[in-house]
């Protein structure tokens, strides 16, 4: 029978009415298939997966394809979103066994007992179309070529191990160099790969379908700041105007969808994520402080307006995603006819707004409707908002369609880029509001997913599930540290120093420095990854390296700094081999070559040092901590920042430590030298 049907996620409820007997991984599934010596059919993917529903549809709801699957495999279906373990390693054993990068649904056939991939692909469509076999073909095939070829796939399955062990176990190497240098140089060769990837038409870096990739315009952000040469901020800046005009963008509500599948940011695939909103919100802010662009600055309170009117959960955190698809139909809910706008708003108002938005163009959505985008001219004064009455009016009658399903579990790695986003953007932007959304989150996280000594990953339907993973404890540090430096609270302090004592102790290589993605009281098939390049979002390595480096710069504690260096020796082999696919790992080597100051503000007029301190944000990069003078104790070096003088700063830069100054004039010599 099929056991999905009181599980927690989404994705997996919404297969538990198919014929096929689905199972979640667990220990029953997996000890079928072996005492069955029946193979197993895994099949990942995620709630707002457009290709995964239709798969579902085709295959998964279908008597006739049900009844080989169950007859021939010990089906299993997973949520790459709770497991993003699994989706990892077999997504990289899919791009070796096929020689192509992987995607949901991902589709793999594995042995019962070792649990490696003997054959994998992604969809497969119910006839053959496409230039794909039939699914049912591939699965009579597949069975039948286990059955009679053991021995071969056993061979196979050994080098495959091999393999992925050599790739997720990467070798420490030897510096031939100082790290410093060594990270200096790898910095500037990336940023010269970033920028012969840009876009100079569209924006972005790369063809289509093209993505925001966050991290690499973090890190855009970052090594623009110390080059002479200004292409780097000019591609950014580009970059971050044309995706807030372009179809990339929601319009109505704000939001920003996963990516396009063109190169021109005009048609997207339309579910909406929480870890892309979540990056973009603090880049959007910061780009709207250093560039004074009301665009920009628009889009930023954009993202922040549909977070709050749309993610936003009652009991805390925040959802993970909105599907592509709404009454079947993907990209219904967002599309318009011209019929419909200008009935809406009247030919006086619908004239003009269909030529800012497009719909006197033809139709840009499968030759029958529009979705809106705006017209792009070039030119670098364009309105950061226009239209907004009609706006409006087009997003209250919007709301009357059939809505796209919310996938509303909370992921904690997410919800922590989101409440590190919210501490950057109220930092940049001076809204304490969104200081507010950060420290709920962590009050949720607390609540609700540490457990004492740890983290669990997933929180739905009132139950916390899954050992947290390394991208949720490096995500959740580097969170807590951004607010500190927004606005300072010891009970974070304290929480940060748990939760980076936790991370060392369940995810660091100790002998060879790094961090593995799985805790390691967790059992995972093949082996435990090790993972420096980024995805969709940061490595968790490279906000390990960059949190624990701050950390340890604010206590005076080596045991932070150290791990923080260890792991950046373990990454120079991968980096030095695509520095521009590490985009996150080079900006940790960008800080530990040239390390921004460490500047904490003390004493006893705590609106001096508010003042020196919002001096200090708009002026210079600098990780600046304003210590409330009534602290009790505090940890580490903290303890040492006492003073009787309405205000002092102590500055330091690398290892050098400077003399605490007083006033604002001392302070800018320091920082200007």
């Amino acid at each position: 029978m099929n056991r999905l049907g009181n599980e927690t996620s989404l994705y997996l409820r919404q297969h538990a009415d198919n014929p096929v007997k689905w199972q979640p991984w667990d220990q029953q599934a997996l000890d079928q298939a072996r005492l069955d010596e029946c193979p197993i059919l895994l099949s990942i993917g995620y709630s707002a997966c457009h290709w995964c529903h239709v798969m579902a549809h085709e295959s998964f709801e279908d008597e006739e394809t049900a009844e080989l699957m169950n007859r021939l495999f010990v089906t299993i279906k997973v949520d790459r979103e709770e497991r993003p373990d699994l989706d990892r390693i077999y997504q990289l054993a899919h791009q070796m066994l096929t020689g192509r990068g992987g995607g949901w649904p991902l589709t793999v056939f594995l042995d019962p007992v070792d649990h490696v991939p003997f054959f994998a692909g992604t969809y497969f469509p119910r006839e053959r179309r496409y230039g794909m076999p039939a699914f049912p073909e591939v699965l009579e095939t597949v069975h039948a070529w286990f059955r009679d070829n053991r021995d071969d796939i056993s061979q196979q399955n050994k080098k495959i191990l091999a393999a992925l062990k050599s790739i997720q176990q990467p070798a420490t190497r030897t510096l031939d160099q100082a790290l410093p240098r060594e990270a200096a140089a790898l910095a500037e060769t990336g940023a010269r790969q970033i920028l012969a990837r840009s876009d100079p038409v569209n924006g972005g870096y790369g063809g289509g379908p093209k993505f925001p990739q966050a991290p690499t315009l973090e890190a855009v952000a970052a090594l623009g700041e110390k080059r002479s040469d200004s292409r780097l901020h000019e591609s950014l800046k580009f970059t971050l105007r044309q995706m807030a005009l372009s179809g990339l963008r929601d319009h109505l509500d704000g939001g920003f969808f996963r990516y396009c599948v063109d190169a021109d940011w005009t048609i997207p695939h339309f579910e909406k994520m929480l870890y892309d909103n979540a990056q973009l919100l603090p880049l959007y802010a910061e780009a709207a402080r250093r560039w004074d662009d009301p665009l920009l600055e628009a889009a930023a309170r954009g993202i922040a307006r549909w977070l709050e009117t749309e993610m936003a959960q009652a009991d805390g955190g925040f959802a993970a995603s909105i599907d592509a698809d709404a009454d079947g139909e993907e990209g219904g809910f967002h599309v318009w006819t011209r019929e419909e706008v200008m009935t809406l708003l009247g030919s006086k108002r619908g004239a003009p707004f269909s030529k800012e938005y497009g719909l006197d163009l033809p139709p840009n959505f499968e030759s029958k409707a529009w979705h809106l985008q705006r017209t792009r001219p070039g030119e670098p004064d364009a309105a950061p908002e226009s239209f907004g009455e009609e706006r409006a009016q087009l997003r209250n009658t919007r709301e009357q369609r059939i809505h796209p399903t919310l996938d509303d579990k909370r992921l904690l790695s997410w919800n922590a880029l989101l409440a590190g986003g919210y501490a950057r953007a109220g930092r940049a932007l001076g809204e304490a509001q969104w200081l507010d959304q950060a420290d709920g989150i962590f009050v949720f996280v607390r609540r609700e997913l540490w457990r004492g000594d740890g983290l669990l990953a997933v929180f739905n339907r009132g139950q916390a599930r899954f050992e947290a993973y390394l991208d949720d404890y490096a995500f959740l540090l580097d969170a807590l540290l951004n607010f500190l430096q927004a606005r300072w609270n010891s009970r974070w302090l304290a929480f940060a120093i748990e939760v980076a004592d936790a991370m060392q102790a369940r995810f660091e290589d100790h002998e060879n420095g790094g961090f593995y993605f799985s805790d390691e009281a967790v059992d995972v098939p093949m082996t435990r990854s090790m993972i420096f390049q980024d995805d969709a979002t940061p490595a968790g390595n490279a906000l390990a390296v960059r949190a624990l480096s701050r950390l340890g710069h604010l206590l005076g504690e080596p045991g932070y700094l150290r791990s923080a260096e260890r792991c950046l020796q373990r990454s120079l082999a991968a980096v030095g081999q695509a520095p521009a696919g590490h985009a996150s790992m080079l900006l940790a080597l960008h800080e530990a070559a040239t390390p921004p100051p460490h500047l904490v503000i003390g004493g006893a007029d705590t609106a001096r040092g508010e003042t020196l301190k919002a001096w200090v944000d708009r002026r210079y990069r600098v990780d600046c901590y304003l210590i409330a003078p009534a602290e009790a104790s505090l940890p580490g070096m903290l303890g040492e920042f006492r003073s009787s003088e309405p205000v002092t700063a102590w500055l330091c830069r690398g290892t050098q430590c400077l003399p605490p100054v007083h006033t604002e004039d001392e302070l800018k010599r320091l920082l200007d030298w």
